[in-house]
């Protein structure tokens, strides 16, 4: 079982300066690793078609409606579901997530993959690795000790990856961008991104 994870949205809570009303994380499972290779080769092949270059990172906020659309529509072919976590900020009122952005992020990433309802089982997780080494090596920290009991395994093993040369990472941003804007949307198209990958929702979780 393969995971990759990857959010839209930020942590900070200034919404009057801009920061996202709400946040989201998706998680894109595999249950055959076979069919992760496929979409990976589906996505390049995407990227060639639109003549970018193979270094061109597929990020939702910095696509135009054309490229989302099609990047969502090239993925339906392929055998994966969703898992994500929708956080309202104007809903939290823990003083400690709303003060610390590592602190906000690591809780979500963990509540998404905890409440998984059975179906993560000794999974193979990969997250965008951004950040600097203490919080990395923090995060891994934090995710193996809450997310691994004796009647329980999740991790089989996490690894932080660069979204620069993952394309699945890649999927879930512009995934998790979807699903964000479905939730905030400001013309009739930012409701349309998810109905595309709809049906491969397994859960949206939204958190209260």
């Amino acid at each position: 079982m393969l995971v990759f994870v990857d959010d839209s949205g930020d942590p900070g809570f200034n919404l009057e300066k801009g920061a996202s009303k709400f946040f989201v994380i998706a998680c894109i499972i595999f249950d055959d690793e076979l069919q992760a290779e496929k979409t990976a080769v589906a996505i390049k092949e995407l990227r060639r078609e639109l003549k970018f270059p193979d270094e061109v990172e597929f990020k939702f906020n910095k696509s135009k409606q054309r490229v989302r659309e099609l990047f969502l529509q090239c993925l339906r072919p392929f055998s994966f579901r969703v898992r994500a976590i929708v956080v309202n900020k104007s809903v939290i009122t823990g003083q400690e997530l709303k003060r610390s952005k590592d602190s906000f992020y690591n809780y979500f990433i963990k509540q998404v993959l905890q409440h998984d309802k059975g179906t993560l089982k000794s999974a193979k997780i990969r997250l965008d690795g951004h950040g600097d080494r203490l919080f990395r090596r923090n995060l891994t920290t934090y995710l193996r000790r809450e997310l691994n009991f004796r009647e329980k395994r999740i991790l089989k093993n996490l690894k932080l990856v660069d979204s620069k040369t993952n394309v699945l990472i890649q999927m879930a941003d512009m995934i998790a961008g979807a699903i964000r804007k479905s939730y905030d949307p400001r013309r009739k198209a930012d409701t349309n991104y998810r109905k595309i990958i709809n049906k491969k929702i397994e859960d949206c979780w939204e958190f209260k």
